[in-house]
């Protein structure tokens, strides 16, 4: 005789799935509605950017452009000025994103080694610049007396090195990546520089890449370090000139680098728009070449068996 399943069990197994369905739906839901908070501004700054200046003024422009005019875009890469500081601003975020790889992995390595004397102490006397700073008049008169001032050097070495970042590739390397790879290459004769180039870092290329993006994405939106410490017009990078921008509410007669820098940026709503795109693609163009190390395994063929 063929046995049939109790309807209770049905019943709740059903109802379990209903649970499931509904709380999928409310997660999806909120994760929408954050997105949509994160897209829609910028979507309303295309929109704007691509608009006619009649249309932005009368503030008709919501979600799509009216009356397609790409002035703006026009005016912005006709600006040596604009141009010029985009140019700056992408050389001294390559040169920190770099330099601040280079001294967190040459930090965070050793102090990941158990064998290392004293490793919590250094680590400690690392996390207290988290914590506390001298502030920023004593920081002004401290690069004042070491000729940084005015110099792009400002703008690079004070965030070359972060505790914070530091901890995080520490943390990695102690955790993600087993010993037993070091002790094999030193017992095949290879040196610590060795296993740190050739076993350490290609290993790491996920934290890396997550690192390298967040010291680039904050060196690119940074302003106040070159509005404290520089005066010079060609040590201003580009978000310093949008910031200028923003604050000015008269129109511009020129965008050229050849005017005053206060004529220079002011400009029309849809010309500010403009300028916030110019200064954003460049940083998202970096995401899609850095978003595979992110979802790649760590230890994909390094251990078998």
């Amino acid at each position: 005789m063929a046995m049939t399943a109790p309807r209770g069990g049905t019943a709740a197994k059903r109802s379990r799935a209903e649970r499931i369905g509904a709380a999928d739906i409310l997660i999806a839901s909120v994760i929408t509605v954050l997105c949509m908070t994160c897209v829609l501004p910028f979507v309303h700054v295309i929109a704007k950017s691509l608009s006619s200046s009649t249309a932005v003024l009368s503030k008709r422009v919501f979600f799509w452009p009216e009356g397609i005019n790409l002035d703006a875009y026009a005016r912005v890469l006709n600006s040596s000025l604009m141009v010029r500081q985009l140019g700056f601003t992408a050389t001294i975020t390559i040169a920190q994103t770099a330099l601040s790889l280079t001294l967190t992995a040459l930090c965070a390595y050793p102090l990941s080694r158990r064998y290392l004397p004293g490793r919590y102490a250094i680590a400690l006397i690392v996390m207290v610049t988290m914590y506390f700073s001298a502030g920023l008049i004593p920081t002004y008169l401290l690069y004042k007396d070491i000729g940084m001032l005015n110099t792009a050097w400002v703008l690079v070495l004070p965030g070359a090195f972060s505790a914070y970042n530091m901890l995080i590739m520490r943390t990695y390397f102690m955790n993600s990546i087993p010993e037993s790879l070091e002790e094999s290459a030193i017992i095949d004769g290879a040196s610590q520089f060795t296993v740190f180039a050739r076993i350490w870092l290609p290993l790491s290329m996920p934290v890396c890449a997550t690192l390298a993006l967040w010291v680039a994405v904050g060196r690119w939106n940074s302003y106040a370090d070159a509005m404290y410490y520089t005066t010079s017009r060609n040590l201003q990078p580009i978000q310093y000139l949008l910031y200028n921008m923003i604050l000015s509410a008269r129109p511009s007669e020129s965008l050229s680098g050849e005017s005053q820098i206060g004529a220079a940026l002011s400009a029309p709503e849809a010309l500010q728009c403009a300028v916030i795109m110019f200064a954003t693609v460049p940083i998202l163009v970096i995401y899609p070449f850095l978003q595979k190390y992110f979802v790649k395994g760590v230890m994909l063929g390094a251990v078998k068996g």
